[in-house]
């Protein structure tokens, strides 16, 4: 009989489980977190669970927020056991499971009220964020904040009397600081995003200019957006999950973490409120995080689309089986090695080959169970971070980009809706209405899919892009997946 995780049961846990060596009802909170996530929960509350354990900043505990409906199912499912979780990492030689007890709470969904308080208070010292690269409010061609945003419209209009986004939120604490005199927190990004601490600071000054200049120049002067690179692979949590969890560790949890045991996290040292000694625990603080952040996004965050949208179509399910396909194998070897990896700038103390061997054999794990729906999810905010940036470097270096046109022609093939095999695609994109509806066109007219100015941008109008995207898609149709990729790896 699998033991509820509690706070009360811990101790009843078996020795193999690691367990908080602190009393989580003592800790201090020091951070507002947005977006609880499998993320979150298996990375920035990992670390701070370290520096709990070993004695030290328990001052930093994490009160998790959200404005999303969505959120209500794991914050009733977390509460019930106290805001614990159990993250399991899992590697081809074992898994270990351990508890950890750094969120000490998790308002009520959308409770503007506390939010705000909370932001105010004065032990609040950092805002974090892992809202997913959509949460921006970014148009995608300009990078910029998208101010005709129904969302934004609405938070403009109140003037934050009862702001509606996140961003609206952080906004209204910084005006209840700035009125009391109050230092600001650090706002902290931690989402896939190219430069997110710079990319934060655009939306939250882009907004407060929209509502009030004086303000924005206040926040533009006083608040501090450290960029960061954030690194594990955690798949989304299933049946199949808690069932291993009772099944190896005797432990019931309502919503558990797996992840692989490899994990990431490089950080500007911008932190004027102060912040934990997190480099007592793994954590690299940097000076400029650009070199790593690249790096990772387009070898391994652009990784998962070639690996992905193939292997969606050629109807395999999770990532370690794509990883055993030999040509899924050998195109994400090949655009890798011909394409990303030569215009990628060079990282302090890394090799890139070296970089994407350990790439290879993190998405090979079979352990994990990573699913081939997460590599291919909500394209349309990751293709223009994780793919074109670096398709638009290789057409200024008068390079090919046959490789990277073919992946983006397989995610315009993904989203017509159907496998090679005739099998139904699920809507996968908060957009998915509109790709199919453009997908559909492509088919006899690979324009189609390009006139998506907002996502393709100048490559919309860039000849050499628009014929490899246009034999690739061609391709693609006419010959099927399989054959597609044995032409490409035989060129």
């Amino acid at each position: 009989m699998a033991i509820r995780l509690t706070p009360e049961n811990l101790s009843n846990l078996s020795e193999a489980v690691q367990v908080p060596t602190y009393n989580a009802r003592q800790l201090q909170a020091g951070i507002l977190h947005f977006g609880v996530g499998n993320f979150h929960r298996a990375h920035q509350a990992v670390y701070l669970d370290d520096l709990f354990n070993a004695g030290d900043d328990r001052d930093w505990a994490i009160v998790g927020a959200s404005m999303r409906p969505a959120d209500e199912e794991i914050r009733q499912k977390l509460k019930t056991q106290d805001w614990l979780t159990t993250v399991v990492e899992q590697e081809m030689s074992g898994s270990a499971a351990r508890v950890t007890a750094s969120m000490v709470n998790y308002l009520e969904i959308g409770d503007t009220f506390s939010i705000i308080e909370h932001l105010a208070a004065p032990s609040t010292r950092i805002v974090s964020l892992t809202i997913t690269e959509g949460g921006y409010f970014i148009d995608p061609a300009t990078q910029h904040l998208d101010a005709n945003h129904p969302d934004i419209v609405r938070d403009v209009q109140d003037r934050l009397a009862n702001p509606q986004t996140t961003f609206g939120l952080i906004l209204a604490g910084l005006k209840r600081r700035s009125e009391a005199g109050m230092l600001p927190f650090t706002i902290m990004s931690c989402d896939n995003i190219p430069g997110n601490g710079h990319v934060t600071q655009q939306v939250v000054v882009g907004l407060a200019e929209l509502i009030d200049v004086e303000f924005a120049e206040w926040i533009r002067a006083n608040v501090a957006f450290p960029n960061s690179m954030v690194d594990r692979i955690t798949p989304l949590t299933s049946d199949r999950e808690r069932k291993l969890l009772e099944e190896e560790f005797g432990i019931s949890d309502n919503w558990p973490v797996f992840c692989e045991s490899y994990r990431q996290w490089v950080l500007e040292d911008n932190f004027p409120a102060g912040r934990p000694a997190l480099e007592k625990v793994g954590v690299q603080f940097v000076s400029d995080v650009v070199p790593f952040e690249l790096m990772k996004i387009r070898i391994l965050n652009g990784g998962g689309a070639i690996v992905g949208y193939p292997a969606a179509l050629l109807d395999i399910h999770f990532v370690h089986e794509a990883m055993k396909h030999p040509l899924i194998n050998a195109f994400f070897r090949k655009v890798e090695h011909d394409e990303i990896i030569p215009v990628v700038p060079p990282v302090p103390e890394t090799n890139l080959n070296d970089y994407y061997e350990l790439i290879d054999r993190r998405f090979s794990n079979p352990k994990i169970g990573d699913t081939i729906t997460r590599f291919c999810h909500d394209g349309t905010n990751r293709q223009p971070k994780f793919i074109l940036p670096t398709v638009a470097d290789r057409l200024k270096a008068g390079a090919s980009v046959d490789g990277l046109a073919l992946v983006s022609a397989f995610w315009c093939r993904y989203c017509y809706g159907e496998t090679d095999s005739g099998a139904p695609i699920a809507s996968n994109d908060p957009n998915w209405d509109r790709l199919q509806a453009h997908a559909r066109r492509a088919r006899s007219s690979g324009e189609a899919w390009l006139e998506m100015t907002d996502i393709f941008g100048d490559l919309s109008r860039n000849d050499r892009y628009i014929a490899a995207f246009k034999a690739g898609l061609e391709s693609v149709w006419s010959k099927g997946t399989y054959a597609t990729l044995e032409s490409y790896l035989s060129s």
